[in-house]
């Protein structure tokens, strides 16, 4: 019994012939809620997930689904989020410029971060920023605090990002235009 040797439970370890799939996205719940329908004879209990989906490479999207119970609601919610992935414009681990949206009563402000300086944000934004892939990045989140709004509105201002050439050309140019 000196020779202690560490091994894996049967069931983490793939059986032969088995192909092992690497999630290739990293997935996290953002809130889960149970939801209530009023039928004759009492209430019919369901759940609600929100969903961040990225890859950490600039992919990231939300999905919010129903079910029966948790697990069903999540694996539903992954899949609308996968579907929805938008590409998010970056520059050195943060965004290329300052942004600002709205959905319903949320109000973000993104801001681009120098390097070090980590993700400034709070629960729902700082989940999609981390999933996305940006590292450094300034917020404010003003009016409501409601998770599915505010995960909304994050996505709507990542959405809004145009690439660092763009921008910077598109400023440029407009200056070479006033001093002619």
């Amino acid at each position: 019994m000196t020779d202690s040797v560490k091994t894996e439970p049967a069931t983490m370890r793939p059986r032969r012939g088995e192909i092992v799939e690497e999630k290739q996205f990293d997935e996290r719940t953002l809130n889960i809620d149970r939801v209530a329908r009023v039928v004759r004879g009492g209430r019919r209990f369901r759940f609600r997930a929100l969903v961040a989906v990225g890859d950490h490479k600039g992919h990231v999207g939300i999905g919010i689904a129903k079910g029966a119970d948790v697990t069903a609601a999540v694996t539903k919610a992954n899949e609308v989020a996968k579907k929805n992935m938008i590409n998010v414009a970056m520059y050195k681990g943060t965004i290329p410029h300052e942004v600002e949206a709205k959905v319903g009563g949320v109000k973000l402000l993104l801001m681009p971060a120098s390097q070090g300086t980590g993700l400034i944000a709070g629960g729902v934004v700082r989940s999609i920023l981390e999933v996305a892939g940006i590292s450094n990045v300034l917020s404010k989140s003003m009016g409501s605090s409601n998770k599915t709004n505010t995960a909304y509105t994050t996505i709507e201002a990542l959405n809004q990002l145009k690439p660092a050439k763009q921008w910077v050309t598109t400023n440029a140019a407009a200056k070479a235009k006033k001093v002619k």
